[in-house]
């Protein structure tokens, strides 16, 4: 398990359409870092967005794409996302309201 504080585990929410309409079912869509587990995830929400209660998350690995300039070809960095769901219960994260 890696060695990691709370504030180190969330790097950036993810603003996409997709993300945006998942807002709805209480469903937040962070990256995350590379080495970090569900349950850091999980403690990691609930610490820094006050009232959040999670009931579940889901982690997915996004390989880096091929890219090439002339001859030389390249990857582009693996990332992490998490998508947490928040219990019913919960208060919604304030840092997504007024998008």
């Amino acid at each position: 398990m890696a060695d990691l504080k709370y504030y180190d585990v969330l790097l950036k929410p993810v603003v996409t359409e997709k993300s945006m309409r998942a807002l709805e079912e209480q469903k937040y869509t962070f990256l995350v870092h590379p080495k970090a587990t569900k349950v850091q995830v999980r403690e990691a929400v609930e610490k820094m967005f006050e009232g959040a209660k999670v009931a579940d998350v889901n982690t997915m690995i996004t390989q880096g794409k091929v890219k090439r300039r002339g001859y030389t070809k390249g990857r582009t960095s693996e990332k992490k996302k998490a998508i947490v769901t928040l219990k019913p219960d919960s208060k919604p994260i304030e840092f997504f309201a007024g998008m």
